[in-house]
């Protein structure tokens, strides 16, 4: 019996890296809608980053304590580590359940596809300006460890000013509400914390954090004006109309969307909550505090 368990085990481990690595190289194969070079430069138009000893940079080592002491809670540090795995998968994985739809590349291809070719766009945004100013990472500037140690060496040596987890979250979260309208409130709730996780796991300064949600919002304008963006936006909406049954005009004595089977309450980790789950959880696409 145990030995059958440790089979079985074994054989959903293999299937989940799987699935991970698949999405992983699904985005190395996208087709971005812009080069580095075709985006703006936010170097160009931010204020650089604060200066180290600066008056300004108080703010950043205040928040990089409030960061460490988030650690204390087993939940949100598990949240952080989690948030730490760059890349469309984890984006799927984050804001699935707040979406109302599961995306796979099997199912929602159109949808997949979109997110695809914007999550591979999103590696450019921030390169130009980590480069130009090569800003030093919390962990290396206090030679203290991480949430994530293992990535330590890899990233010790990259410009920490914008943060390009947090650009990536947040311009999946903006296409995803852009999507599904109604799911806004919750998506960008969650994506607000994606961003903090980086503060928390200590790979970030808060000001890092803030300039990418800055540079993600620019990136989503930009795709606006892009033919192939709007003609893939347009199928990915369709396919979300046609697979929850939206483009049916489908309507309840409440004028209400039609439920579904999913879980209307979860926990910042995206995780379904229960009657008795307490602190901050979204319910029904709002961000609210269970006392």
């Amino acid at each position: 019996m145990i030995k059958n368990m440790k089979w079985m085990l074994s054989a959903i481990l293999i299937v989940c890296g799987n699935i991970a690595a698949q999405a992983a190289q699904d985005e190395k194969n996208g087709t971005p809608f812009f080069t580095s070079d075709e985006l703006p430069n936010i170097a160009n138009f931010l204020p650089a980053p604060p200066e180290f000893e600066s008056a300004e940079f108080v703010y950043d080592q205040t928040r990089h304590l409030w960061g460490k002491l988030q650690r204390l809670n087993e939940e949100r540090a598990q949240m952080a580590i989690n948030d730490a795995v760059y890349g469309m998968q984890t984006m799927i994985d984050i804001y699935g359940p707040m979406f109302g739809l599961d995306i796979t590349k099997e199912d929602t291809p159109e949808i997949y596809k979109l997110l695809q070719d914007v999550s591979c766009t999103c590696d450019s945004v921030t390169v130009r300006a980590k480069k130009h100013h090569m800003r030093l990472r919390p962990y290396v500037y206090y030679n203290e460890g991480t949430l994530v140690p293992e990535k330590e060496e890899k990233h010790a040596g990259e410009g920490s000013w914008p943060s390009g987890h947090t650009a990536l979250g947040w311009t999946a979260a903006l296409l995803l509400t852009d999507i599904n309208p109604a799911a806004t409130d919750g998506i960008m709730a969650r994506a607000y914390e994606h961003g903090q996780s980086r503060v928390i796991a200590g790979y970030h300064w808060q000001s890092d954090v803030d300039a990418a949600r800055i540079a993600a919002s620019m990136l989503y304008i930009k795709l606006q004006g892009n033919e192939r963006f709007q003609q893939q936006m347009a199928k990915a909406r369709q396919e979300f109309k046609e697979k929850t049954g939206s483009s049916t005009r489908i309507s309840t004595p409440d004028n209400t969307q039609p439920s579904t089977s999913r879980a209307q309450v979860y926990t910042l980790s995206g995780q379904s909550a229960t009657s008795g789950t307490r602190g901050i959880v979204i319910e029904n696409n709002r961000k609210v505090v269970r006392k």
